[in-house]
């Protein structure tokens, strides 16, 4: 399993999944982080900017971990078979092992007029 973590500061968990450029991939195996390296998306290649894939380096996750997402992005990662996880946990190692304890509080997406200033 993989899993990516929006971290835009390189420390925390941040919000805004669609606009974030930098994330922690977990590669997970057997319930254990097994690999975690620092992915950093070029800007036309941001979530946002990808409305009908996923950037090539995010293509093979099965899970995004966030601080915040409109539900335009949540829907979308749904259909694609990737999990969306919105948290208010601030550490990535400690919502990835949160994560696979199935102990992280999840919570719903933000509506895309709450998360986006302009129209799409």
């Amino acid at each position: 399993m993989n899993i990516a973590v929006t971290s835009q500061n390189r420390h925390s968990i941040t919000g805004h999944a669609g606009k974030c450029r930098k994330f922690w991939l977990y590669e997970i195996e057997q319930g254990s982080v097994k690999g975690k390296q620092l992915l950093e998306l070029p800007v036309k290649t941001t979530l946002h900017a990808q409305h009908h894939a996923l950037p090539e380096p995010l293509a093979g996750i099965n899970v995004l971990i966030s601080g915040g997402m409109g539900a335009g992005l949540y829907h979308r990662l749904m259909q694609r078979g990737v999990l969306p996880v919105i948290t208010v946990e601030e550490n990535p190692d400690q919502a990835i092992a949160a994560f696979l304890a199935n102990a992280l509080e999840r919570f719903p997406p933000q509506s895309d007029h709450q998360c986006h200033d302009h129209a799409h």
